[in-house]
């Protein structure tokens, strides 16, 4: 069964750091590029980050978390990380991870060809 699973959310305060996780079970994630996205209670989801499949072409930020958040992956363990630093309350979302296609650079993260979705894990900056 094809599965991604996101972990590492948590309740933090403002200026620190959690590293999410996306687990890829049923197939070989590093086949596919990985973008992490992230959906605020009453606001559209946001395109948070992007990483190829391999080297396909470059990782890709949002402007609102370049410089503090950073993507990569760890192909022995099949998984995707999302490292995220200098947190702001602004950052608080569910925080999903999808994988499809190989590259990344889309115009808009809208246009990611997402073939599987995680179901999410809650990440809450509050002091």
């Amino acid at each position: 069964q094809v599965r991604l699973v996101e972990s590492g959310g948590d309740l933090v305060q403002p200026g620190g750091s959690l590293r999410l996780s996306c687990g890829g079970s049923g197939f070989s994630l590093e086949l596919y590029a990985v973008a992490w996205f992230r959906q605020a209670p009453g606001k559209e989801r946001e395109g948070v980050s992007c990483i190829p499949s391999r080297e396909t072409s470059t990782t890709d930020y949002a402007d609102s978390v370049k410089g503090r958040f950073t993507v990569s992956r760890d192909s022995a363990k099949n998984t995707v990380y999302l490292q995220m630093n200098n947190l702001s309350a602004a950052d608080t979302a569910v925080y999903y991870c999808a994988a499809g296609g190989v590259f990344c650079g889309w115009k808009s993260y809208d246009q990611f060809p997402a073939d599987h979705w995680g179901q999410g894990t809650q990440v809450t900056v509050t002091s």
